[in-house]
């Protein structure tokens, strides 16, 4: 008896697979930011934080000696310039943040066709150099001015006065000149952003709110400002960082006992010649602190929408 088998089947025969091809487009476009960042950011880093640890003068020379003692004395020598840009950068934003957000909201949701002037207006005076920007508050704070003469007639720079913050009958030369500085020159900084992240809100949640008999301000805190939060953060960040290095207005609107670290700084680098080593590790500590904050900052707040 025979049997019959059946014949196998036919082997599908695959096309050999081939490697996809890598795409260097994104590569290349990455690479001008990436040799600028190495070339003006990193090189820099690496130059101060050598330069910290030398020994030397301009006469002779600095040599790379591994002196951490630059570190002690750039930390115990200074740790009065160090509190003064730390106060003054913190007390500068949060007026901006108090004084940006009403601003932002006003805009976002109220300026309706005139929005794009309104931001224009908060814009334009960041145009003018900001030298002469932080110059002109000499005039305004001048001691025959109008704000020194309403000031005094309210009686307020007694109150100033005894905090310290103003001398005598006078506002120039005091950390509330400082401050007024940097806050009006660092202002927009916090504005833009925050006008950026109320104006992604949808003005229907408002209206939601007030149906659900909710009280404008119970709808903002528990609407609006977590919304508005990517905005906040990045415009404390935009303000903070800037202010923290700023030493314009402690040079030109305070006074010697207002000094902050970038006036040390310059001083180091600039009028003592043996000064270098110490002011790049001045310039190290303080970029190292302000990352510390920054950082603390961000994973405080929580915000995964900033990045």
């Amino acid at each position: 008896m025979t049997t019959l088998t059946e014949a196998p089947a036919p082997v599908e025969e695959r096309a050999p697979e081939r490697k996809p091809r890598r795409n260097w487009t994104p590569w290349v476009l990455l690479l001008p930011g990436l040799l600028w960042l190495t070339v003006f950011f990193l090189v820099p880093i690496l130059t101060s934080v050598s330069a910290s640890v030398q020994t030397g003068n301009y006469d002779d020379g600095f040599k790379l000696t591994w002196h951490w003692a630059n570190y002690q004395d750039a930390i115990t020598k200074f740790g009065t310039q160090y509190y003064h840009s730390l106060v003054y950068s913190l007390i500068t934003t949060v007026v901006c943040l108090a004084l940006a957000y009403p601003v932002a909201y006003f805009i976002a949701f109220k300026g309706g066709k005139w929005k794009t002037l309104l931001m224009a207006l908060v814009i334009v005076p960041s145009f003018t150099s900001f030298l002469i920007r932080t110059i002109a508050w000499k005039t305004i704070l001048a001691d025959n001015g109008t704000v020194v003469h309403t000031l005094n007639s309210l009686h307020l720079l007694k109150i100033t006065t005894a905090l310290g913050w103003t001398v005598g009958n006078h506002v120039l030369a005091s950390p509330a000149a400082v401050v007024c500085g940097m806050v009006y020159n660092f202002l927009p900084f916090t504005i833009l952003p925050l006008y950026t992240s109320l104006e992604k809100i949808d003005p229907r949640l408002h209206e939601a709110g007030a149906d659900l008999y909710c009280s404008p301000f119970k709808t903002w805190r528990r609407i609006t400002l977590p919304l508005s939060m990517p905005g906040v953060i990045g415009g404390t960040l935009l303000t903070f960082i800037p202010a923290v290095g700023d030493y314009i207005n402690a040079q030109l609107l305070g006074n010697p006992n207002t000094t902050v670290v970038g006036q040390r700084i310059e001083d180091l680098f600039l009028r003592q010649t043996n000064g270098y080593p110490v002011g790049s590790a001045m310039s190290v500590v303080m970029m190292v602190g302000t990352l510390v904050i920054v950082m603390t900052y961000i994973w405080r707040a929580g915000t995964e929408d900033l990045l």
